[in-house]
């Protein structure tokens, strides 16, 4: 992972965790001198265990506790959670994607975001920065949501994938592959507690929902995973290797839903 790559992971996880305290009403960073001695001891052991600075952040910002407006101490327990699970996942070995890949790509965005895209798996950018949705079908999810459902990507939603780590050649996961994350986005999923979940593409939508999925005939309908609301819709990808304006139309319709359901 080069410099620019490793820089781009912490600004992104950095940001995460200041949109947390924003959300939490806070207008400053608190308790300087303990996140600054928290960084420093953190730094020190993991260049020791050679960790990479992602997993530093990862593991030493969100578990400090932070003053609300009133002065009351909250734990940021969806971040904490999160951490906790990224943790367990560790530098995993469990399917054979670990031989292939460069980065594990756990998710990014607001761990307290009411709404919840899950992804099929990491393409080259994603494996490469270490960060889900950030190539061309990112941009497309990024347009969807900035543009066509007015929210912000980073404080209103949280964005991971079924798999964390890149298929080679970008295939679709494989059954023993899926199995072997799915505890895992299953815990991100209890993490956050989203008031919408929803499923882009045949293998999301296929895995959360334990079948086989005709996404074309069901994209648009509402189902549960966990005891949350579940909409399926297209992948990012999708649109932009079928791009036509009935699909568009469909995608939008579909958020649209959602919408409606985040605001009611």
């Amino acid at each position: 992972m080069g410099v620019k790559a490793e820089r781009a992971v912490l600004l992104r996880q950095l940001k995460d965790y200041l949109v947390f305290l924003k959300d939490q009403g806070m207008d400053h960073v608190p308790l300087l001198e303990a996140l600054e001695t928290t960084f420093r001891a953190s730094t020190v052991a993991a260049v020791k265990a050679s960790a990479p600075p992602a997993s530093v952040l990862a593991s030493s910002v969100p578990v400090l506790q932070t003053p609300t407006a009133d002065n009351t101490m909250i734990q940021p327990d969806a971040m904490s959670r999160l951490t906790e699970v990224r943790n367990e996942l560790g530098e995993c070995t469990r399917c054979k994607l670990a031989e292939t890949r460069t980065n594990i790509v756990f998710g990014s965005g607001n761990p307290n975001a009411k709404l919840l895209f899950i992804g099929e798996g990491p393409g080259a950018d994603e494996d490469a920065q270490g960060l889900p949705f950030v190539g061309r079908a990112g941009k497309k999810l990024t347009e969807i949501i900035e543009k066509g459902m007015k929210l912000d990507r980073e404080k209103d939603t949280y964005i991971c994938n079924i798999v964390k780590c890149r298929p080679p050649g970008n295939r679709d996961p494989e059954i023993e592959e899926i199995s072997a994350c799915k505890p895992f986005l299953v815990e991100q999923v209890r993490a956050i507690r989203p008031k919408v979940i929803v499923a882009l593409g045949k293998p999301a939508a296929s895995t959360l929902l334990g079948r086989s999925v005709a996404i074309t005939k069901e994209r648009g309908t509402w189902h549960e995973f966990d005891g949350i609301k579940l909409m399926l819709t297209f992948h990012p990808a999708y649109l932009l290797r079928f791009y036509t304006l009935e699909n568009r139309r469909a995608v939008m319709e579909d958020m649209q839903k959602v919408l409606e359901v985040l605001n009611s």
